[in-house]
């Protein structure tokens, strides 16, 4: 009997190319998007949710319960991506941050643990970010909501070990995807104190996605989790130099790390 597969955002990008593959590979995959109506192209069903919608949530994985009977895997792919000056991004664009980056994963975890505990198995896989180990510049609040998710997912495996549920986290570096025109960008303001070195750093962010990994790469690395009898509960998939930062972060003096990231980014 092939695994039931939910992936959150499954309609582009990361999640499409997850979706695509492990349904290749003989899955039975449901992904999910807020305007399925409009996907065309998918190999797989796509099913209405909104991650910041707790009756989307639900409604959506009674759905799959009710077709499949089971949800052995659960993919949290939805997010949303945020730059700006902390100064300068409005309140209610972080807290959006937030409720789709943080707060619809916890949602999603929520609404599949009883089937999981039902069944006595189960395997969730939060896809947080590299960006979540380092507060980036211009990036803060994502770096924050990503981090988040890293810490509360080391919390819920320590609660759901007993009912032969798994979670881990997968952070990526920069893949080729369409992340970056569906993310929140504050405004370069004219005049403003970070007028040059935020529109700088904004091209920079722009660049590393569009030269960014291979989405399939990605795809490869959650389906040998999946397959994997013990998985860890942290993975880190992307460029060496991407990964090798978070070592940094851990053996450097603060300052020096936070010096060297300044100069990365051409920052004074």
């Amino acid at each position: 009997m092939s695994k039931v597969v939910l992936i959150t955002g499954g309609s582009s990008g990361i999640g499409k190319a997850i979706g695509e593959f492990l349904f290749h590979k003989g899955f039975t995959v449901y992904g999910t998007s807020r305007n399925p109506e409009k996907i065309t192209n998918s190999v797989f069903p796509l099913i209405a949710l909104d991650v910041r919608n707790v009756e989307s949530v639900k409604h959506a994985v009674e759905k799959i319960i009710s077709i499949s009977n089971r949800i052995d895997v659960v993919i949290n792919n939805a997010g949303v991506g945020i730059t700006g000056p902390i100064e300068e991004i409005p309140t209610e664009e972080i807290k959006n941050n937030f409720e789709t980056n943080f707060f619809g994963p916890i949602e999603v975890i929520k609404a599949v643990l009883p089937q999981m505990r039902e069944q006595n198995s189960g395997l969730i896989i939060n896809i947080t970010s590299i960006a979540g180990y380092i507060g980036l510049p211009y990036r803060g609040v994502y770096s924050a909501s990503k981090g988040a998710l890293e810490i509360i997912t080391e919390s819920i495996s320590m609660e759901v070990k007993s009912f032969g549920v798994d979670i881990v986290n997968v952070a990526p570096g920069d893949f080729a995807t369409n992340i970056a025109s569906g993310r929140y960008h504050a405004p370069v303001v004219k005049g403003s104190a970070y007028e040059k070195p935020y529109g700088n750093t904004l091209k920079q962010m722009d660049e590393h996605v569009d030269s960014g990994s291979n989405p399939d790469e990605m795809a490869m690395a959650i389906y040998q989790i999946i397959n994997d009898k013990n998985p860890k509960i942290h993975y880190k998939i992307g460029a060496f130099m991407q990964k090798f930062s978070i070592v940094l972060k851990r053996i450097l003096p603060d300052r020096i790390y936070e010096k060297m990231l300044m100069n990365h980014y051409g920052l004074k």
